[in-house]
């Protein structure tokens, strides 16, 4: 029988060299691990957020607190979050604490409930409970300096988990929480992200994307008017949502559609109409309903506002799959009606918006979706509906929209938002 033959000389002890060698490495990642723990623990953040309720002894509550969009619950809220914030800023946990926001306001026995989420961020290492109690007393201390507000001791202060957060946010129009601004432009092709502008919905004429269109509850929708020129017929339409058109991420049919009666195609007047879901839409991070304005809102010319949809990316090419966005301007009604604009065609309940150069316009296939600004506490309105324009992009002919202030009698008569 065979057996394998060893060298006579071959030594079984490993060279001291490489006994060295393997010595330093193992010290070496023993010592990078170590200091990558130390780092992790020490310095590394981590986002935590807090949920409590504040009752605001001196406010009478009234139904105009029931939406972010009335300037009362915007003022009440902005008092609040200014307040934490102003506290925390001039804390020790000033590093710590990123920002408050007042999710709700609600009636309370003894005047109004505002439900408030804080995040902070901390080192992983902190203890929990220290944290809480650290907040806590900020918070005590706010209540002997809270100006013309009266206000209560705080409820206990829950620590809450990111989707407990996100749950939060669904419940309250207008909301983007992971917000990205963007400022590249629907022709020339910036994609949307999931969830980046959760109210935009897609029309669909026998599963074809058709026109855009705005979320303002779980059960309506509000477009274009013009949408339905060929066909009024709910049966044959459906509504999707999500950032494709290809892969929606929900679809609903539709019960209804609602054309305002004054709607005149030769001018675009009162291009405007109301879509109702066959179904309530279930709220998610990725799907939730722009904020309405009030009827007064005033709207400046030369302020930011966004446009969304999934139309064409030049004049007469075909529509896209997956969601644009645009940054544009307003631009004044007497600017837009100028002889070298649209030389007086743009009536009292249109609104402009883009860029004297052009270059950043809506275009065939976005009619009826949104347009869109934020307010101070970063809460989303709906502040017109893609309408009409000449070309798209062209320089002194920006997009012109429904302005959606002069209908709000006519949506809440109909919706009863």
């Amino acid at each position: 029988m065979y057996r394998p033959v060893r060298a006579p000389w071959t030594s079984r002890c490993l060279n001291p060299y490489v006994v060295c060698f393997i010595a330093v490495a193992v010290v070496v990642i023993l010592a990078v691990t170590i200091a990558l723990l130390v780092h992790f623990l020490a310095f590394d953040q981590k986002s935590y957020f807090y949920h409590c309720s504040f009752q605001i002894l001196n406010v009478k509550y009234s139904d105009e607190l029931n939406s972010p969009a009335t300037q009362k619950c915007r003022n009440l809220s902005g008092s609040i979050e200014s307040m934490i914030t102003k506290t925390f800023k001039e804390s020790n946990l000033r590093n710590q604490f990123i920002r408050a926001h007042v999710v709700t306001v609600r009636q309370g026995s003894g005047g109004v409930i505002a439900d408030v989420v804080m995040k902070f961020k901390f080192t992983r290492n902190n203890n929990g409970a220290s944290m809480k109690s650290r907040i806590e007393s900020v918070l005590h201390q706010m209540l002997s300096n809270s100006g013309n507000l009266e206000m209560s001791p705080p409820t206990e202060i829950m620590p809450i988990t990111s989707q407990d957060t996100i749950d939060f946010f669904t419940k309250e129009c207008g909301a983007r929480p992971d917000l990205i601004t963007l400022s590249e432009r629907i022709i020339g092709g910036t994609r949307a992200e999931e969830g980046d502008w959760p109210w935009q919905v897609s029309l669909q004429l026998n599963n074809i994307h058709h026109c855009g269109g705005v979320l303002i509850s779980n059960t309506w929708i509000l477009t274009a008017a013009h949408c339905f020129r060929s066909n009024s017929d709910p049966r044959q339409w459906a509504v999707t949502f999500g950032i494709s058109t290809r892969y929606p991420i929900q679809r609903r049919g539709i019960r209804n559609i609602i054309i305002h009666n004054d709607y005149k195609p030769a001018t675009h007047e009162n291009d405007i109409a109301l879509v109702q879901l066959d179904r309530p839409v279930t709220f998610t991070k990725n799907i939730r309903r722009v904020c309405l304005p009030e009827a007064t809102q005033n709207i400046l010319p030369g302020s930011t506002a966004y446009i969304t949809g999934w139309g064409s990316q030049s004049y007469g090419g075909n529509t896209v799959t997956d969601l644009q966005q645009a940054r544009v301007e307003i631009i004044s009604n007497s600017a837009c009606n100028a002889p070298n604009s649209y030389n007086g065609a743009v009536l009292p309940g249109m609104i402009c918006a883009g860029e004297p150069q052009g270059g950043v316009d809506a275009c065939q296939g976005d009619s009826g979706g949104p347009l869109v600004q934020e307010d101070s506490r970063q809460i989303w309105f709906l502040v017109g509906i893609v309408s009409w324009g000449y070309e798209c992009g062209l320089p002194n002919k920006p997009g012109v929209y429904t302005q959606v202030t002069p209908y709000r009698d006519w949506i809440t008569k109909h919706t009863g938002i």
